[in-house]
């Protein structure tokens, strides 16, 4: 069904975290992670019927805290981490852990609509991913690509690479980098670069943007003043590899080409409020995804700045005679950067938006109230860039 109307889905709780099931391809799969200081915690396995237009759900309970990030494993569609808080002599401490999902979730939880205090199964702790010394835990992330053996966790300003062993059960820290400098240095997020053999990560603290070697741990770049205020996203072009995009508190989205850091390739200044995420799309890297605390997602079409500038490029022999000399005219000339659609279905902050890894075509978005919201690339546009 090609439909081009959003799909709705409301959790009961607050929620700011999500991410597509990375090493599930073949059903549309995303997972949010519950932010409730009440109540236990949990995992929603959020499942898009594409057919049929709607939303399965299965629940797995997260005793452990309330959930700021989630990261899904690219190697096991069973593996997830989190970074949680839980409040341990009366402070709060940011922890990160690796879970599994029970083996049989799927029989678990189904809800009907009478039967919503059925008995979810709770998450498998694998492993955690703290080390006391090195501060909160911000964010873990995945190796791009990986088997799922190696993951980064930034916590306070500490960068550290663990390799996870024996069916993840145990981790390591492998090497660690260190932001150093005066005051309470801090990462906000981060993000491994899916180029250079997966040997590179982009941070963010403060207002600036550093790359690091993961081989040596030491710093290649630093965009010092990369926003005016807080940085909070990166994300990198997935065919051109030395791009990356950002997005922060002077609600900007920037675009950078890291081998020159004096100044972005491109600003977009659509949002009037704080950028929370910025996404490329997988396959077509010009669909660029933002999610404001404005209460809006945007979805821009930065063709300029893409692995195909210039679309589709016309071969001679496609061309009749006659045609030749406008035709190719019009094929050397870049298509227009343009905001594809504003989607206004979130009445609170977007602090999240992703898109799925079975369907390219397909993004979530989350907003703070719980609202989870499916749409789809307008198929004008969709169509466009295939043809």
């Amino acid at each position: 069904m090609e439909d081009d109307a959003p799909v709705i889905y409301g959790l009961e709780f607050q929620a700011r975290a999500l991410t597509a099931q990375t090493a599930e391809t073949d059903a549309i799969r995303f997972l949010v992670g519950t932010q409730s200081l009440k109540f236990d915690n949990q995992i929603h396995i959020i499942d898009f019927d594409d057919e049929n237009n709607i939303i399965n759900k299965n629940v797995l309970l997260h005793q452990a805290g309330e959930i700021w990030h989630i990261g899904a494993s690219p190697a096991d569609k069973a593996v997830l981490t989190t970074c949680y808080n839980k409040t341990s002599d009366s402070r709060v401490v940011s922890c990160a852990a690796v879970w599994r999902m029970p083996c049989d979730w799927e029989t678990g939880s189904h809800e009907s609509p009478d039967d919503s205090a059925h008995n979810p199964q709770t998450l498998e702790l694998l492993c955690h991913l703290d080390d006391s010394t090195h501060g909160n835990a911000a964010c873990v992330l995945w190796e791009p690509m990986g088997d799922g053996k190696r993951v980064i966790s930034l916590a306070d300003n500490h960068a550290l690479l663990w390799d996870l062993q024996e069916s993840s059960t145990q981790a390591t820290v492998s090497s660690t980098a260190t932001l150093e400098g005066k005051g309470q240095l801090k990462f906000t997020s981060g993000k491994w670069s899916p180029h250079h053999n997966c040997g590179q990560l982009a941070t963010a603290n403060d207002t600036a943007i550093r790359g690091w070697d993961l081989r040596t741990m030491s710093q290649i770049y630093c965009i010092e003043n990369a926003h005016g205020q807080l940085v909070r996203d990166l994300d990198f072009n997935p065919n051109r590899q030395y791009y990356l995009a950002s997005c922060g508190d002077d609600c900007k989205v920037k675009f950078w080409d890291v081998r020159n850091v004096q100044e972005p390739v491109k600003t977009l200044e659509e949002h009037s409020h704080w950028v929370w995420s910025v996404r490329y799309n997988h396959s077509h890297d010009q669909l660029v995804l933002t999610a404001s605390s404005d209460s809006r997602l945007i979805l821009s079409n930065m063709v300029s700045i893409s692995s195909e500038p210039f679309g589709h490029l016309v071969d001679d022999e496609e061309l009749s005679e006659g045609e030749d000399s406008h035709q190719e005219d019009k094929s050397k000339e870049p298509l227009k950067d343009s905001v594809v659609s504003t989607y206004e279905e979130h009445e609170d902050s977007v602090y999240a938006a992703e898109w799925s890894s079975a369907d390219p075509w397909l993004f979530a978005s989350l907003s703070y109230d719980g609202r989870l919201v499916i749409n789809r690339v307008p198929r004008a546009l969709k169509y466009r860039i295939l043809l």
